[in-house]
């Protein structure tokens, strides 16, 4: 078994906790990331890989947890509605920070250097040939093509957040059960996961593993939930 396969077996009907904090957010210190000690609750609890963004908290997770890594960096640029590893230059400093894993977003939003996704997926392939990628989209149709071109794992990470894809105010169970019928490759589930209980369902409907971040490392977004629910009680 090759060093992808053994990475993909060791996520296999498991949760990656995704620990990411950008500027802004609370948990988020200019100084220096404090992300590895959410990871290092990860790893305790069981988790056997990490999500997170940015090069230093790839590399903070990776020192501290000794655990794969799927690495991602946000950002902004002019002219792009995407903004998770959006050009090429987030790639190649991931690859060299050494990102077990690199997620970029598959989607069919506007991009500033007037590339198509398809584009820029094999620019990013043919430049990496031996990286895993992971594609972060929206449809199935765009999980379809992204597979096609020869991208490693899809995840839904981005369903529900372009104009293109459903507003849930949940996980999209569908997309994930139809994405697995169809590919070949990992199909992650991720994307608004509040619970246990929806985790397993993801997994039912077919994911190979799911992502869960915001209810486990995100304390002023679980407070909100718990503070909301009362005020509207």
């Amino acid at each position: 078994m090759g060093k992808k396969e053994e990475l993909l077996e060791s996520i296999k009907g498991k949760v990656i906790v995704s620990c990411q904090a950008v500027p802004g957010e609370p948990l988020y210190v200019e100084e220096k990331s404090i992300m590895y000690l959410m990871a290092r609750a990860a790893k305790q609890a069981g988790s056997p890989m990490i999500r997170t963004s940015s090069i230093r908290d790839v590399k903070a997770i990776r020192e501290e947890t000794g655990l794969p890594v799927i690495g991602l960096i946000k950002v902004q640029y002019e002219g792009f509605d995407r903004y998770i590893t959006p050009t090429m230059k987030e790639v190649d400093e991931l690859y060299a920070a050494g990102s077990d894993i690199i997620a970029f977003d598959c989607t069919e939003q506007k991009r500033g250097d007037n590339k198509t996704i398809t584009e820029y997926i094999r620019e990013v392939r043919a430049k990496y040939p031996d990286q895993i990628f992971m594609a972060d989209i929206s449809t199935f149709e765009e999980g379809v093509n992204a597979w096609k071109n020869g991208i490693d794992l899809v995840g839904t990470t981005m369903s529900g957040y372009t104009p293109q894809s459903p507003a849930l105010p949940g996980p999209d169970y569908e997309l994930v059960r139809r994405l697995s019928r169809t590919v070949d490759i990992p199909v992650i589930g991720e994307g608004r996961i509040h619970s246990p209980e929806e985790a397993v369902k993801m997994l039912e409907a077919g994911a190979y593993a799911v992502v869960v971040g915001g209810a486990i490392t995100r304390p002023l977004e679980i407070a909100s939930r718990f503070i909301k629910a009362v005020d509207n009680r």
